[in-house]
């Protein structure tokens, strides 16, 4: 929702308010579909204040429904908003994201693909739209990894010449603790003639009833003005399908649709949920129950049955992913002891020192590289 209301003022497009209600229409009707185990929507509604580099502070009220999909390979999303702006003007903003990934290659390679389509219209002005994609080639372990990639990026505004660029990215991203990702990235980007590079650095952080995300970005070129900016958002969770959404901070000037750099503070109500936004962590929706270690006194004993193999260790987010190994114990099993806070963790196993599993049965989530990790949750 705070990414509707903060993009409210930065596009524009010459559109009847009968078109904005057809997209609120169909965006809803997608939404109350998604009832697949798989399938996630959820509607904000919220109100924001803006303030641009070209003009005076404005307020504004947003809908914003989103819609889901994910599988252990696959994320695609479609996202959008209707706002009504002062003096009697209405926006829309649609976005569309799609992220995927092939089995390895060899090793802990494989290659990823991204693609974004977005638009903006308002009943004062022209149409805009954006189209991003890059194809990647990803390294991961559990908990970390890395990826390179390149791809086109496209700008279009009506009525003016519409510009395609030369986009490339460097990023990684680390799961040091359970509920808590790190990432990073550097864009380099070759835009009319001239170089700019993009770094963002980026927390995202799971904390019971709340998910706390904190961002800065910096754009820096010897042609083009070095610009920075930083945001903040917060959600809260007031109940199984109900959040309370703060956001605020800067942004960016967006080159492709023309948009200026601004500043946005806003507060919102979202029905549903789509928790673990960022592709590198996203819940599958699988119906096997999470790993639920077994007490005994102080700690806590987790046990897998492996035939015909040497060694098992397990890793997880609670200590950086170092292997822990089990011990063997009768009928093929392995077990070892844990001491861990109550909390949902994510690990997985390691079978005769070269072989990562994921124990059968067992909740799991994609690790963001085409990999899965296991659901642990101490009680």
């Amino acid at each position: 929702m705070w990414l509707a209301v903060e993009q409210v003022n930065r596009g524009a497009a010459r559109r009847a308010p009968i078109r904005i209600l057809v997209f609120t229409c169909a965006s809803l009707v997608a939404s109350c579909a998604a009832a697949t185990a798989q399938a996630r929507a959820s509607l904000g509604v919220g109100v924001g204040t803006i303030r641009t580099e070209r003009g005076t502070p404005f307020s504004a009220a947003s809908l914003s429904p989103a819609l889901r999909y994910t599988e252990a390979a696959l994320l695609g999303q479609a996202s959008g908003f209707v706002a009504s702006l002062p003096n009697g003007v209405w926006a829309t903003h649609g976005r569309l994201y799609f992220w995927g990934i092939t089995p390895r290659l060899t090793g802990r390679w494989r290659l990823g693909t991204e693609e974004i389509l977005t638009g903006t219209t308002e009943t004062s002005a022209a149409a805009t739209a954006a189209a991003h994609g890059v194809a990647e080639l990803l390294w991961a372990r559990p908990g970390w990894g890395v990826g390179l990639g390149a791809g086109p990026s496209a700008g279009f505004i009506a009525h003016e010449p519409s510009v395609v660029a030369l986009h490339t990215r460097a990023r990684a991203w680390w799961r040091p603790a359970s509920g808590t990702q790190w990432q990073a990235s550097v864009e380099p980007t070759r835009f009319f003639g001239a170089w700019f590079t993009d770094v963002s650095a980026g927390v995202l952080v799971e904390r019971g009833p709340a998910v706390v995300s904190l961002e800065a970005d910096a754009r820096l070129s010897h042609v083009y003005e070095s610009t920075g900016a930083a945001s903040a958002f917060l959600a809260w969770s007031l109940g199984p399908a109900t959040s309370l959404e703060l956001a605020g901070g800067s942004y960016l000037r967006e080159p492709y649709q023309g948009f200026p750099r601004g500043r946005f503070l806003t507060v919102g109500l979202r029905l549903g949920s789509l928790r673990s936004t960022r592709p590198a962590v996203v819940s599958t929706g699988r119906s096997a129950p999470p790993l639920v270690p077994e007490r005994r006194g102080d700690s806590l004993v987790v046990r897998f049955r492996f035939a015909n193999v040497r060694s098992v260790a397990i890793a997880g987010d609670w200590n950086g992913w170092k292997p822990l190994p089990l011990r063997a114990g009768g009928g093929s099993t392995w077990e070892g002891t844990l001491a861990l806070q109550p909390g949902t963790y994510h690990f997985n196993v390691l079978v005769d020192g070269r072989e990562w599993v994921v124990p059968a049965g067992v909740q799991t989530i994609p690790d963001g590289a085409g990999g899965l990790v296991a659901v642990l949750k101490v009680r």
